[in-house]
């Protein structure tokens, strides 16, 4: 007989960011915003099944986008999923411009080992896919909603960074299809 698959972690972290986004709307989507942690932590699950990422993928927007903080996730479920989240979450110093801020995050997500990178790809990904399918949708007036000096390029930028500080990913469909979707909406890599 097989043992069950003990969702107790990811169940107590999905009501939790339930919770903590309630309310919210994803960015000019029209939808809760809980989708998308939804959404990373279905991609971090085609990677793996350890309940610790998948709770963090689920996770991983309540300390950035909410009043929660890193305590909170570290007390309600251990240092190692708060670590994850953390890996995960841009800096608010907002005294920084848009590059810095990303350039820091890139480089956190490069630093990071592999598990904090599958939490990463999650969310990088399912953001990815938003932005290629509002792009085919609606074209260049997609960039208008992104808040960064220059605009496509900028949003070009950072998600080629990204794609090579998840590199040591480039063994999983996920990271395949990140690169794959990354080319189709800003052309091929030169």
């Amino acid at each position: 007989m097989n043992n069950p698959l003990d969702t107790s972690l990811f169940d107590r972290a999905a009501q939790f960011a339930i919770l903590a986004h309630s309310g919210t709307e994803r960015r000019a989507k029209g939808f809760p915003y809980i989708v998308h942690p939804m959404e990373a932590a279905t991609i971090v699950a085609s990677i793996t099944n350890d309940p610790e990422l998948l709770a963090a993928a689920i996770l991983h927007d309540t300390v950035e986008d909410t009043d929660t903080t890193i305590e909170q996730i570290e007390t309600l479920f251990g240092p190692r999923v708060a670590r994850l989240v953390l890996h995960d979450t841009g800096t608010k110093d907002h005294s920084l411009s848009w590059h810095q801020r990303k350039q820091l995050q890139i480089d956190k997500i490069a630093d990071s080992d592999r598990d904090g990178m599958i939490v990463a790809l999650g969310d990088k990904l399912s953001n990815m896919r938003t932005i290629a399918a509002d792009y085919h949708t609606i074209g260049d007036d997609l960039w208008s909603r992104f808040h960064t000096p220059g605009g496509k390029s900028d949003i070009h930028w950072y998600y080629r960074n990204l794609a090579q500080a998840l590199s040591p990913l480039s063994d999983t469909l996920p990271y395949q299809e990140f690169t794959r979707l990354i080319d189709s909406t800003f052309g091929k890599k030169s």
